[in-house]
């Protein structure tokens, strides 16, 4: 399987637990929206986009992780990174670092991929 990534570079997917994660796949478009807001704050921006990428990582982490109650603490961690992003985002579009439409669909995405790893600690 082959992705198109906004930056166009061409990433072919082996079948690793993490490619049949919905809540991976929706963190990289989260992580992809927040790239996107291009947030003009340089610390703002590295710690927007730090906190999306530690969120992806750590669900690929989950992932691998055999022992529910293990697995539940690296996707709360991954929940927390979703949440320091999107308010990253927030904030930049608060302050005028950002444009109003892309920070948006960042919210959106960063509220998905929330209730997603939220029933992924459940399970």
């Amino acid at each position: 399987m082959t992705e198109q990534i906004d930056h166009k570079v061409e990433i072919k997917e082996a079948q690793l637990p993490i490619h049949r994660l919905d809540a991976y796949r929706v963190a990289k478009e989260f992580l992809q929206a927040v790239v996107a807001c291009e947030i003009r704050d340089s610390r703002l921006r590295d710690q927007a986009v730090r906190a999306a990428q530690s969120c992806c990582l750590n669900i690929a982490e989950a992932a691998g992780r055999w022992g529910k109650a293990d697995r539940a603490r690296v996707i709360h961690i991954a929940r927390g990174g979703c949440c320091e992003a999107g308010a990253a985002v927030e904030i930049a579009a608060i302050s005028g670092s950002c444009a109003a439409a892309p920070a948006e669909r960042a919210g959106k995405l960063s509220a998905r991929v929330y209730v997603i790893l939220g029933g992924l600690i459940r399970r």
